[in-house]
């Protein structure tokens, strides 16, 4: 499931015309940057949601091949991140499944990272796990963290500054929507009560990880490319 119906008020005004996910950044779109690291690691369906000039985003991904694209259009009703897995359900299957925001963005070893996510994702003992990235050396981090990590690579949330970052990508169960009635919703509070339940786990990433979710971000994103060259 890849997240591209947000707004992206925060990329204003770049995004009064452009949607984020199609913002470029070394070459390449967001959007484009997160489908093929899901392709090279061997995911064959993407399900994309569209809300915000989702036309545009329709547009973009009809010429891709892989993975197999199907829209979940929310043009009509922007259903949040929770939301928009609830209404995906019935295409995303039974089986657990990657989540993706579009603005998580690796310079090097993304492949790698969705793999060994994909590996370290265990559903007897896990509702969810997270890519993690270090709070202090990732780019476009304004805020103080978002977990910390115990031996067993269990999630927990205490006071003050966290030593890890929640990359956007990661593994959930279906089950964790199964009595879920409303349509509009978060996604957070489920990683909330699964940490409470001692269900939500997450695998420190390889690689710088940036989080492109500015026009500052893009800047300092471009600058980082450029100074770690092709």
């Amino acid at each position: 499931m890849v997240f591209a119906a947000g707004l992206g008020t925060r990329m204003r005004p770049l995004t009064d015309t452009t949607p984020k996910p199609l913002v470029n950044v070394g070459g390449q779109t967001l959007l484009d940057h997160v489908l093929d690291q899901l392709a090279a690691a061997g995911v064959a369906k993407a399900v994309v949601n569209v809300h915000h000039l989702g036309d545009q985003i329709i547009a973009h991904l009809a010429a891709r091949r892989s993975p197999r694209i199907v829209i979940s259009d929310e043009r009509d009703r922007l259903l949040d991140q929770g939301g928009g897995i609830k209404k995906a359900l019935p295409t995303l299957g039974p089986a657990p499944f990657f989540i993706c925001n579009t603005d998580a963005f690796w310079r090097e070893a993304g492949v790698e990272n969705v793999q060994a996510l994909a590996r370290f994702f265990d559903p007897e003992k896990m509702d969810a796990a997270l890519l993690l990235a270090e709070t202090e050396s990732s780019l476009g981090v304004d805020w103080g963290g978002d977990f910390e990590r115990d031996a067993m690579g269990r999630l927990f949330q205490p006071s003050g500054r966290r030593r890890y970052v929640y990359t956007g990508v990661g593994i959930l169960s279906p089950r964790l929507f199964e009595k879920v009635t409303e349509e509009i919703f978060k996604l957070s509070p489920f990683f909330f009560e699964a940490a409470r339940r001692e269900r939500l786990f997450g695998l420190p990433a390889r690689g710088l990880w940036m989080h492109v979710g500015s026009v500052a971000a893009i800047e300092e994103a471009e600058r980082a490319l450029r100074a770690r060259g092709p």
